[in-house]
């Protein structure tokens, strides 16, 4: 074979490659990279075979190109035996992985519920607008008139402190009350007005019992004649609604700059039934919301006749609902969603 310029030893010498390379084959990839050193049309080592070619005699190139093509051939059904050998074992490989013990106890899945706060915001959405309310969502970035000015709060109240408000700008800020949604619908809308306004409320404020944000539930009335026992009939079916029937409201005399005269409303306490425990600290009665009549200088504010309208507002922690409601002693728990404490409540 000497006249094929050593072609023989070659040959021997890439088939002796090509199996120690084999036995080192254990993924298609590895596989495909193999097939390309070996029998790329460019580079592969057999294709390079082809340019000792000029250098044999005319007459012994038929026999020199047959024996490459040959060993193309021996090649390529080798590396197609290979590869159906590791197609199988990598098949083998993912049946294992992906195997199911059918006779294995199912995994018990956690049934999901729907986060209190939300429980009780759509509660309390249910209840009033059985009452004829509309829902009203502002936003939560305000101007400073909208949250402060409009609803008759002083230059000098606490509440515009930076230490009590968020501001964003000395203008603009996040919103501390819906109640700025108030003023709002009085602008565009004309009385009879029924609104409900909830929505998240920014606060700097942080404790056992008071977070930085949290929900709050505005509502809102204007019409003719408006008054106190108006505000407490529809207080009474709200805590009877959350708290259970026989619950009462009571109000006590209380100052809001927006409303005047201005009440903070209790409820009498659903776990003792009014004779006192730990829950109503023995009192018989517990504090859920503020309230009051419109001031006259709110709906002056918002171009509404305050000697023909008159209206009352209201406004829910949801928080603080929810915590009286489900016996959550900290408002944390409400915004570390662990599921051990969230799956004990379901409405």
């Amino acid at each position: 074979m000497g006249k094929l310029n050593g072609l023989e030893d070659k040959v021997a010498e890439i088939k002796a490659r090509l199996e120690e390379a084999a036995s080192e084959m254990g993924t298609s990839k590895e596989v495909y990279e193999g097939m390309k050193e070996f029998l790329d049309p460019k580079k592969g080592r057999i294709s390079q075979l082809m340019k000792d070619m000029r250098e044999v005699a005319p007459e012994d190139r038929a026999e020199f190109g047959k024996t490459v093509n040959a060993l193309k051939t021996w090649a390529q059904d080798r590396f197609d035996t290979i590869g159906s050998e590791v197609k199988q074992q990598e098949l083998m490989m993912r049946y294992r992985k992906e195997f199911v013990d059918v006779t294995l106890p199912s995994v018990s899945l956690k049934k999901g519920n729907l986060h209190p706060i939300t429980q009780v915001r759509e509660q309390l959405i249910d209840i009033f607008a059985s009452m004829g309310f509309t829902i009203y969502e502002g936003s939560e970035i305000e101007n400073d008139y909208y949250n402060f000015t409009a609803l008759n709060t002083p230059q000098d109240h606490p509440a515009r402190d930076m230490q009590d408000t968020f501001y964003l700008s000395p203008e603009f800020l996040l919103r501390t009350q819906t109640s700025s949604g108030q003023i709002h619908v009085m602008e565009n809308e004309k009385p009879p007005i029924k609104i409900l306004s909830p929505g998240k409320v920014f606060r700097s404020d942080d404790d056992a019992t008071h977070s930085p944000m949290f929900s709050q539930m505005e509502g809102l009335v204007v019409d003719k004649h408006i008054a106190l026992s108006d505000l407490q009939g529809m207080l009474d079916i709200f805590v009877q609604k959350i708290y259970g029937e026989g619950t009462r409201t009571r109000l006590r005399p209380s100052y809001f700059p927006f409303t005047e005269p201005s009440v903070e409303v209790d409820c009498s306490c659903f776990s003792c039934g009014g004779k006192g425990c730990r829950l109503c600290k023995g009192t018989g009665w517990i504090e859920v919301l503020g309230a009051g009549i419109v001031n006259r200088k709110v709906l002056e504010n918002c171009g509404i006749d305050p000697d023909e309208y008159s209206g009352l507002a209201f406004g829910i922690g949801i928080e603080r609902t929810a915590m009286l409601k489900y016996g959550i002693n900290n408002i944390k728990l409400l915004f570390e969603s662990d599921i051990d404490v969230l799956s004990q409540i379901d409405d």
